[in-house]
């Protein structure tokens, strides 16, 4: 394994304990940065900084005066966790300067989901074209940026490599800071882009093909988990219920079930609610994929034969079984929000606003059902453009800003990784510490398998 000369917030060279990764780090920034206190221009100091692994504590405090850095940042963000290639390049001021993604939709409909080998394939084919048409549509080369921040989990590691790869390509030859980026933390954090009156505390849930997460932001980096999933997420229960019904794929799952329900009836099969006897927060999908999977079979429905070839009468069956699962997979998320809200607002009364975000936060019904559970707690609903809900570059770039003003980064790599470096990809990385009442001892032994969830890493290095 390559050694490191560093020991930074998310460093991309894994080393045991875990918690040591997050220390603060000071490093010389360039000359266009203006820094309050002259004295971090100190070479000497700096030298000192950097020598040895007892400086840590004073880097620490030297970092966290970056919070007054000008405000005139621009970050490449780059997101590969699973089946986009995405790039955007944002300004600290909230601009997006260009923003590109290329869709593995012909990968999807022809696997019928994700496949890790070819998604990461396709990753590595795209990665190169989609950043430099980033930045050639920002109207910057690489000399412009202020930082590089890319995705390090969780997802799939295969894809995860791919964006990381680049991202240490870019900052090693161009001597920039880079970031690791919590993939769920940017689907939260990227509503505070498009609302910036959007302040902490705040609920989000965010919803996606791989993930159900329930959360309590209540400071930049400090989340409190409400609630998970515990086997499959919605999105798969959506892409899954597509693929069955011989919809088309090419737009995923979530599109083409809610545009088939629309014509379908949605009291007509009558599919039981999730996990209605736990009164806790954590979603299932697994249950439902079944009953689905069940009601398809005993219809008869060929998923060979597309849509657009069905007869009439099965055309109904299936907007029947659309629209029928649409309504229960949805009364889960309700019913999980109404009991975190409550939970919430125990703890942080001020809170206004619940943010829902991820790709299955596109779906108008979704948002249209969340909308009424949450003014019926005197809450506002806020949800990103449909472009900024699947995954993307722009929510990577601006978590970045957000943790970059902070001093949570890693100094420049090396021009040229070694062979043999090990990098740091956290397929499965928890966002929060769990909820008291939420708890569940099944997932709790999980944790061994797991790393350390980015709230407790950043709470351990703030008691160094």
């Amino acid at each position: 394994m390559a050694a490191s000369s560093t020991f930074c917030r998310l460093n991309f060279l894994p080393k045991p304990p875990l918690f040591r990764a997050l220390n603060f780090y000071a490093h010389q920034f360039r000359p266009k940065w203006t820094l309050p206190n002259s004295s971090l221009h100190n070479n000497s100091l700096l030298a000192r900084v950097h020598s040895s692994r007892a400086s840590i504590l004073t880097s620490t405090k030297l970092c966290n005066q970056t919070q007054n850095v000008e405000d005139d940042l621009i970050v490449l963000g780059i997101e590969t966790s699973c089946d986009d290639t995405a790039a955007a390049v944002v300004r600290s001021n909230g601009e997006i300067l260009s923003q590109v993604v290329s869709s593995q939709a012909d990968l999807l409909a022809k696997y019928g989901g994700v496949a890790p080998k070819m998604a990461e394939e396709a990753h590595s084919q795209a990665i190169d074209q989609v950043v430099q048409e980033a930045l050639d549509k920002a109207s910057l080369t690489e000399k412009d940026l202020s930082a590089v921040a890319v995705t390090i989990g969780p997802g799939l590691s295969l894809c995860l490599r791919v964006g990381v790869q680049k991202a240490r390509r870019i900052a090693g030859g161009f001597n920039l800071p880079i970031i690791g980026i919590h993939h769920m933390e940017a689907h939260a954090l990227v509503a505070r882009l498009i609302e910036r009156d959007l302040q902490f505390p705040f609920m989000a849930l965010l919803i996606s093909g791989g993930h159900n997460l329930l959360i309590l932001a209540r400071d930049l980096g400090q989340y409190i988990q409400l609630g998970t999933t515990i086997d499959d997420a919605i999105g798969e229960a959506y892409d899954k219920t597509a693929k069955w019904l011989g919809l088309d794929m090419r737009r995923s799952g979530g599109p083409a079930i809610e545009e088939l329900a629309r014509e379908g009836n949605a009291e007509s099969v009558n599919f039981s609610i999730p996990m209605k006897q736990h009164k806790d927060c954590n979603f299932s999908y697994a249950g439902l994929k079944t009953q689905v999977r069940l009601a398809i079979e005993s219809k008869k429905i060929d998923a060979k034969i597309p849509i657009s070839s069905a007869s009439a009468e099965d055309r109904v069956s299936r907007a029947d079984i659309a629209a029928s699962f649409q309504r229960v997979a949805v009364l889960h998320l309700e019913e999980r929000c109404q009991r975190a809200i409550q939970w919430a607002l125990k703890m942080e009364p001020s809170i206004r606003y619940l943010v829902v975000s991820g790709g299955v936060a596109s779906n108008q019904y979704v948002r249209a059902r969340l909308d009424m559970v949450v003014k019926k707690n005197g809450l506002q609903l806020l949800c990103p453009p449909p472009r900024l809900c699947t995954d993307n570059g722009v929510m990577i770039a601006w978590t970045g800003i957000e943790h970059f003003r902070m001093g949570r980064y890693d100094p420049p790599p090396p021009a040229e990784d070694p062979e043999d470096f090990v990098y740091d990809l956290r397929p499965r990385w928890p966002l929060g510490e769990e909820y008291a009442e939420g708890r569940s001892e099944a997932r709790s032994l999980r944790r061994a398998r797991i790393h350390p969830s980015l709230t407790s890493m950043i709470q351990a290095s703030l008691q160094q």
